[in-house]
């Protein structure tokens, strides 16, 4: 890091403060817009990743930035590169991480006349990224930089968009570097500590809900702390298990899709909601129909470190501005009522979770017991195991039936973008080469970003794939059984054989067909040292742990007489 003046070109200096920032790894799709960024990174103690596809980038330094709970920082060359980019920082956005995409821009002489693959990136990004600059000045660069990581990592965490043009980058110019950007958290108020006490010593029938980014281990083990002071029945937001260990007797299950019908009524019945980091969004409020809006039924405290987002949906009974490690910090604290009127509810909130959560249903015909192989998965997995998961009905599964015990340990995108798993496990083998990675994707869905599992093979990365094969686009389908029964369009797939495909790339693949073929086959793929990938063969009318297809043809047709 340069504390004086120094000339060097903006490309030494953006790298040069990328490194003043913390910043250990990078995720890129090169392009000859931004190679003097690259010439730069070749001297930086930066590790580079090469990737095959903007998007597939873009989603490994996203979960980069969930592992470290610093910004992900991924380069892409301008025009088509930005394009595919955006699929990853759409996730950023609506699942709140810390990210900076940096783009190669066209020459600053060239701009407005349409040059070749010239993007108005402001226009294009706008909607979906907290801010989106370009830096025309290289001496300007260390301020910029600074000004992106404090942006992405103050209030709600979120991506930020920087362009780079071409001959900026070749510049010389002097300029001071920037020092470690450290967010400034929001601190909650002794006032409203004192509410909160106040009203949860006044509730009969609370319930906390997780959520959120800017969890640390620390404001983890204070909520722990918190809860069990106050024996309060905890539940997680949509994909955001984790925060208290599953195995806690005050954790209660996930409020995501398709989530255990009595947790649904117990929130939609207590009389105090604690909302910590959680938006409660489409997906964890149940198409927003537990909470009646503006004005829910249940008090609402909402913590939130982003005043932009307090009262944007709900309007809470009382809102506490702060950051979850501040906030659990805070409440770990207080004193907690002598005999709670809720300790009962929270013992039949936790025997419902074990009920539900505890073995799978009977499986459907076939040979292959989806819901019995993950259950094996949950005892075999380290408890620091990191479990990648893309989007689709394969994800039902492991969202019900693993046990998440640390956090930042399930990468998974609550925007429900396809696509996700793979990239995602691949830049967390990157991040974290010493833990296991496991990665579950569906056939559609690992065909979004399939071409990055070449990226775990040139880096030696071995991950496992789970690959749910089902031969469709199965939601689609579900909901199109649903609204068009046995109308079939455009759902159905033919997908290649996953573990030659496996195989090609020069990993290790292997086929299951049959339950009692799965927990060897996994054995043999961990103990491969390999990238690999398990193309397990599912019957396609199981389509959720509690219906299949079938019946939910049955019904559509019945209600349509």
């Amino acid at each position: 890091m340069t504390r004086r003046p120094n000339a060097r070109t903006g490309g030494q200096i953006l790298v040069d403060n990328l490194v003043a920032q913390g910043v250990e790894h990078v995720f890129c799709v090169p392009g000859e817009s931004y190679l003097a960024v690259l010439d730069a990174l070749r001297d930086a103690p930066i590790e580079v990743t090469v990737c095959r596809q903007e998007g597939g980038a873009a989603m490994m330094a996203d979960a980069c930035a969930r592992l470290t709970g610093r910004p992900g920082v991924c380069f892409v060359t301008r025009g088509p590169g930005a394009a595919n980019a955006s699929a990853g920082v759409h996730i950023a956005q609506h699942d709140s991480i810390p990210l900076i995409l940096f783009i190669g821009q066209i020459g600053r002489d060239m701009k407005g006349r349409g040059a070749f693959q010239e993007v108005d990136y402001a226009a294009f990004y706008g909607a979906m990224a907290k801010a989106v600059m370009e830096i025309d000045n290289p001496a300007r660069i260390p301020e910029i930089v600074s000004r992106a990581f404090h942006l992405a990592l103050q209030g709600r965490q979120g991506p930020v968009v920087i362009a780079l043009p071409e001959d900026m980058l070749r510049q010389t110019a002097q300029a001071v570097d920037a020092t470690r950007v450290e967010p400034a958290a929001a601190h909650p108020g002794p006032a409203q500590m004192a509410e909160l006490a106040r009203r949860l010593a006044a509730a009969k029938n609370p319930v906390a809900v997780l959520g959120g980014t800017g969890w640390t281990q620390a404001a983890c083990d204070d909520l722990r702390r918190f809860v069990e002071r106050f024996d309060l029945p905890v539940a997680s937001s949509f994909r955001r298990q984790g925060l208290l260990p599953a195995d806690h007797p005050n954790y209660v299950g996930e409020l995501g899709i398709g989530p255990n019908p009595k947790l649904t009524a117990r929130v939609a019945a207590a009389d105090l909601v604690l909302l910590i980091g959680a938006r409660m969004s489409e997906m964890p409020s149940q198409s927003y129909s537990l909470f009646d809006i503006p004005e829910p039924r249940q008090h609402i405290v909402h913590v939130l470190p982003d005043p932009d987002e307090m009262g944007r949906v709900y309007h809470p009974a009382l809102s506490i501005l702060a950051a979850p490690g501040p906030f659990c910090a805070a409440a770990a604290a207080l004193e907690p009522p002598a005999d709670p009127d809720w300790r009962a509810a929270t013992r039949a909130a936790r025997a419902d979770y074990e009920a539900w959560n505890g073995a799978p249903p009977p499986a459907v015909d076939g040979d292959f017991d989806y819901g019995a192989a993950v259950v094996w998965l949950r005892a075999r997995l380290p408890d620091d195991a990191i479990v990648a998961i893309g989007a689709g009905n394969f994800t039902i599964w492991p969202l019900r039936f693993l046990r998440w015990r640390r956090p930042a340990t399930q990468l998974s995108p609550a925007s429900g973008s396809m696509g996700y798993g793979l990239p995602a496990a691949v830049g967390a083998r990157r991040v974290r080469p010493d833990r296991m990675v496991v990665c579950f994707a569906g056939d559609g869905d690992f065909l979004m970003h399939g071409q990055e599992f070449a990226t775990a093979v040139q880096y030696g990365l071995p991950i496992v794939v789970i690959l749910i094969d089902n031969g469709m686009y199965g939601t689609i389908r579900m909901h199109q059984e649903r609204a068009y029964p046995g109308r079939i369009v455009a759902t159905d797939l033919r997908n290649p054989d996953f573990a030659a495909y496996a195989r090609a790339f020069g990993g290790h693949g292997e086929t299951v067909t049959k339950t009692e073929e799965f927990a060897p086959a996994f054995e043999r793929a961990a103990q491969s040292g390999l990238p690999a990938i398990l193309h397990v063969k599912t019957n396609p009318d199981a389509i959720t742990p509690v219906t299949t297809l079938s019946q939910i043809r049955a019904s559509a047709l019945t209600v349509r007489g």
